[in-house]
């Protein structure tokens, strides 16, 4: 096992575009790492630098004390789990996971020995037969874990592996990575575009966007304490929500707070942080909405309202603070009616505010 460190890393292509621009962070030994953002934020990119198939500009990656910028893929001590299982289909289970260590020319007992282990860790025993095309897509990416796995080596990088599964196939294979990877103990970074897949496997959550780190930290830090607006809207779902505010009108909220009355700010207040009711909340924030839309999910739903130009509590003016959609969770199926006029109320303590260009969390 093995930590790794990422120093300024940067990766520049041809024409000037900067695709990674100097990320710095570590992964240490056994933590599960998982690098979440949205499409072309540079995640896989840069996994795929620390795999060694694509070469870095500048910066260094350090894998376990040695620095490997110009190691080739096969001598860094990692192996690579694929998005679309990448197995050789002419092979049964046994000889896929057994590829790459004959490649190394180990000897045959001891290949035996870990593809048989790698088998019945992942129960794969009475698979070892088959063909990829006898395999449902849950099976198949068991094999390439287990292509990973007897190779014991010092970093699992997985490159967004449960893309290609459904819903439910997906939750139970997130569930089966992370009590592998808990089983083994081994270093491990993760790529993916689902946040609810970042957060439930994260130790340590890389949150990029446009080739840069936008926060990095324990999940649950990140979801209560978003550093920026990018970051307050991308984690959670549904996404936080974001209203302007003037700096007259945070003086009229937070007075008294120096910290939050130097600038106009972003307010933001996450969907399940709201109350239903007609009273208001001291210290609070009331919004007047007239419900658009419900969406019922089971165990709970989802109000979509148009909040009024006023927000009770801060001193806004017409005009000023326009109308915009606002989001409310609330437990049950039981929920207003459309074109119902209600009243939503959070209190001072869940409520979050940002700096006006959405850069900097402003704690209250």
């Amino acid at each position: 096992m093995a930590n790794v460190v990422l120093r300024d890393v940067r990766k520049t292509y041809l024409g000037g575009f900067e695709a990674i621009k100097g990320i710095d962070f570590e992964v240490g030994d056994g933590q599960f790492c998982v690098l979440v953002g949205p499409s072309g934020c540079g995640k896989s990119t840069l996994l795929r630098m620390v795999a060694g198939l694509e070469t870095i500009t500048s910066g260094d990656i350090d894998i376990g004390g040695r620095i490997v910028n110009q190691i080739e893929p096969a001598d860094r001590d990692i192996a690579m789990v694929f998005q679309n299982y990448a197995l050789y289909p002419h092979m049964s289970v046994y000889n896929n996971m057994a590829y790459g260590l004959r490649n190394r020319r180990m000897p045959e007992p001891e290949i035996d020995t870990r593809v048989q282990e790698a088998a019945r860790i992942l129960e794969l025993t009475t698979m070892l037969d088959r063909k990829p095309k006898q395999l449902s897509g849950g099976q198949r990416q068991r094999v390439a874990m287990g292509r990973a796995i007897v190779r014991q080596p010092k970093v699992f990088l997985f490159d967004e592996p449960l893309s290609n599964l459904d819903a439910k196939l997906r939750i139970a294979m997130r569930v089966e990575i992370r009590k592998l990877q808990r089983r083994l103990q081994t270093t491990s970074i993760y790529v993916t575009h689902d946040q609810l897949e970042a957060m439930t496997l994260a130790d340590i959550l890389v949150v990029m966007n446009s080739g840069r780190v936008e926060q990095i930290g324990n999940p649950l830090d990140i979801y209560q304490k978003p550093a920026t607006t990018f970051v307050a809207s991308f984690i959670g779902a549904p996404p936080m929500n974001l209203m302007p505010l003037r700096s007259d009108e945070i003086r009229a909220q937070f007075a008294g707070d120096s910290r939050a009355t130097s600038e106009a700010g972003i307010l933001g207040i996450r969907p399940e942080d709201f109350i239903i009711s007609s009273e208001t909340i001291a210290g609070g924030i009331a919004l007047d909405l007239t419900v658009e839309a419900i969406e019922r999910v089971g165990a709970e739903t989802f109000i979509y309202g148009t909040r009024q130009h006023e927000i009770q509590g801060v001193a806004a003016n017409p005009g000023e603070l326009p109308p915009g959609e606002v989001i409310v969770r609330i437990p049950g199926a039981v929920a207003p009616a459309i074109g119902e006029r209600i009243k939503a109320v959070a209190p001072r303590e869940n409520l979050h505010l940002f700096s006006a260009d959405g850069r900097q969390r402003i704690d209250l």
